[in-house]
């Protein structure tokens, strides 16, 4: 049995997947995302969960899901403990739960052995919640300090497959907003077969003091969260919604 490191629990998370979510964040993430709200996720620590113990706990707040309800995955970044994930989702898949997985894709490769291991991860994941940084690559960069190229693959994989996803994009001012490159976004996004949401998640800078306590410079000191009219623009521009 695999061991999973985890950061901590939200029993009653409403938007992270469809209906009533027991969110699940990991620890440990390799993005440095500027806007980044959950900055003390990003050590990656022995871990120390058992899948089925995680899951049983899940289990007590089964009737409040009701028919949409499930777990989600979230981080951190899941994918850096996939053996964790797969003994968790095909746990959950044998109670007949919903399960959701919240990545921003940053581990995904073709290589082996972790492609085999995200097929099994796939066959036991009904929902994939794909957070695309930034649609160029060197802005992406810039931001968060990886290139978006595999990422981008994952979304296209995802398509080939059909494997339901929401997609996701954090408006930051300065950062992510420019028109040039949410509708290179959206020209993307239009392209691929499985999409069944596309999400505006609003930058806010509720996380900064993670940042100071952590002892690290906030690099977004100084920007504002997005005004409703750029919001407004964004969603235009991606289409958001159920597709």
């Amino acid at each position: 049995m695999t061991l999973g490191s985890i950061h901590s629990i939200e029993t009653f998370g409403s938007v992270d997947g469809p209906g009533v979510r027991y969110v699940i964040f990991m620890q440990g993430c390799k993005m440095r995302c500027q806007f980044c709200h959950n900055a003390d996720t990003w050590k990656i620590q022995e871990p120390d969960q058992d899948p089925e113990d995680v899951l049983n706990k899940a289990l007590r707040y089964r009737p409040y899901w009701k028919e949409k309800g499930g777990i989600t995955v979230s981080g951190g970044e899941p994918l850096l403990q996939i053996d964790f994930l797969i003994e968790l989702f095909t746990l959950a898949k044998r109670e007949g739960v919903h399960t959701v997985l919240d990545t921003c894709g940053q581990p995904f490769t073709y290589n082996e052995p972790f492609f085999k291991k995200f097929n099994r991860l796939m066959d036991v994941c009904d929902l994939v919640l794909l957070d695309i940084k930034h649609i160029d690559n060197a802005k992406h960069q810039l931001l968060t300090g990886h290139t978006n190229q595999n990422i981008l693959e994952m979304a296209k994989y995802l398509s080939k497959i059909n494997k339901p996803v929401w997609i996701r994009h954090v408006l930051v001012p300065q950062r992510t907003d420019e028109d040039i490159f949410l509708k290179e976004l959206s020209q993307f996004i239009s392209e691929l077969k499985n999409v069944e949401r596309v999400e505006v998640l609003p930058y806010h800078t509720l996380g900064a003091y993670k940042w100071r306590e952590l002892g690290l410079s906030y690099p977004l000191e100084g920007i504002d969260p997005p005004t409703k009219d750029r919001i407004e623009n964004a969603n235009k521009i991606l289409k958001t919604g159920w597709r």
